[in-house]
């Protein structure tokens, strides 16, 4: 399964919801598919995708919050995990993009492709809601289902080490920042 392929078949669903990504080539494939003022891209925090959800997740309640993430930069951050799980914010999913490399920086391998799985150690930390797919579908589904539970979760999709051609946007931090501020005050919270 591709990234960008994933990412288009939920990208319709992610209207009405906080998206917050990583760097690279999650941040560059979701904006080739049209960026949206609900988007925020965390360029320059590499592994702080999680930490940064995790707070909008606990700060807006009745929103909810969407992570693209990597494994490489998850595999920088696993604390992140047991704080999820601690405070179990039924608003927050954790989509995880496992290809087993650090594309963006060159492709070099990740502790995943040797063994290490994320969705066990999510489990292991008391993510009551962890899965894996390999399957494009399966990912669909998964995530249709896990954005509409009372529990934070977790879906590591095993993606393959291919990306974008280009890395780039033409949109600037310092913009989107500001947008995406504007968009978090504008959210009427019951």
């Amino acid at each position: 399964m591709k990234r960008i392929d994933a990412l288009q078949r939920i990208y319709k669903q992610l209207d009405s919801k906080l998206i917050i990504t990583n760097m690279g080539a999650v941040a560059a494939e979701l904006y080739s598919l049209g960026h949206k003022k609900n988007f925020f891209y965390l360029e320059h925090s590499m592994g702080l995708a999680s930490s940064v959800g995790l707070g909008l997740a606990l700060s807006k309640p009745k929103t909810s919050v969407i992570v693209l993430d990597g494994d490489g930069s998850v595999l920088m951050n696993l604390g992140t995990f047991s704080t999820i799980a601690r405070y179990n914010p039924k608003n927050l999913t954790h989509v995880i993009f496992d290809n087993e490399s650090l594309l963006s920086v060159g492709g070099f391998p990740t502790a995943t492709s040797t063994g290490t799985n994320l969705k066990d150690i999510a489990l292991s930390s008391g993510i009551k809601n962890a899965f894996e797919t390999k399957d494009i579908d399966d990912f669909k589904s998964l995530f249709e289902k896990n954005i509409n539970i009372d529990n934070a979760s977790v879906i590591v999709s095993k993606v393959e080490a291919k990306g974008p051609e280009k890395f780039t946007m033409d949109l600037g931090l310092i913009e989107n920042k500001i947008e995406f501020k504007r968009h978090i005050n504008s959210l009427k919270e019951n």
